[in-house]
């Protein structure tokens, strides 16, 4: 049975969507372990969801390579500082987890640590499709994208979780190659709709937030 031309365009953009996926999670891994996680985690961070939001909300796509560095080095300062204030929460939080023996203790410390998670899959799609200045205004706006969007953010983790599964037993070989860049797609997945419905954009690249 021949192909169509649409079809063949349908499987060569799934293809080229794929690839892209698998570009975005190297280079998302390159410059974190560049910046020995510490400095890279962040820049590293806002750039994958830079370049997720702009691909999937507003539809461009420019060279994967040029626009993740373009992207890293708008908001290098501060999301660098987010991704300390991150990892330095995280770490607290592990420390308590290894360290206390109350019951009660441990919960509040898993309920932060779910609290943290939820925040950080979302703080650095709002630093880059948001016009929100600061730390504590993105760090707040995150929080309630994630409580507002929770089911979505369920669904999702649900869904990666299978994925990752199904990798492990199948497709190993493509787990260091999605592993980072799936959560991030759910997010931005889930993000899309809420972010075209609070965002009045200027222009392509400097999408701000609808006034309250």
């Amino acid at each position: 049975m021949l192909f169509s031309f649409e079809q063949f365009a349908t499987i060569n953009r799934w293809l080229s969507g794929f690839w892209r996926l698998i570009w975005l999670n190297i280079l998302w891994t390159a410059m974190t372990l560049g910046g020995g996680v510490i400095f890279g985690l962040g820049p590293a961070s806002y750039a994958l969801a830079a370049s997720l939001d702009r691909w999937l909300r507003l539809g461009e796509t420019p060279p994967t390579t040029a626009a993740f560095w373009r992207h890293a080095r708008a908001e290098g300062r501060r999301s660098m500082v987010m991704g300390w204030l991150l990892l330095a929460v995280a770490a607290v939080i592990g420390v308590n987890l290894l360290s206390l023996t109350d019951w009660y203790l441990r919960f509040a410390n898993l309920a932060a640590l779910a609290v943290l998670v939820l925040i950080g899959a979302h703080v650095f799609f709002v630093l880059s499709a948001m016009d929100v200045p600061g730390l504590r205004r993105p760090l707040i706006t995150a929080l309630l994208l994630g409580l507002g969007s929770l089911h979505r953010v369920v669904l999702g983790a649900t869904a990666v979780g299978l994925a990752y599964v199904v990798m492990y037993h199948f497709a190993i070989a493509l787990l260091p190659l999605l592993g980072a860049v799936l959560p991030a797609l759910v997010v931005a997945l889930s993000l899309r709709p809420v972010l075209t419905g609070l965002a009045v954009t200027d222009s392509p690249r400097a999408p701000r937030m609808a006034p309250v």
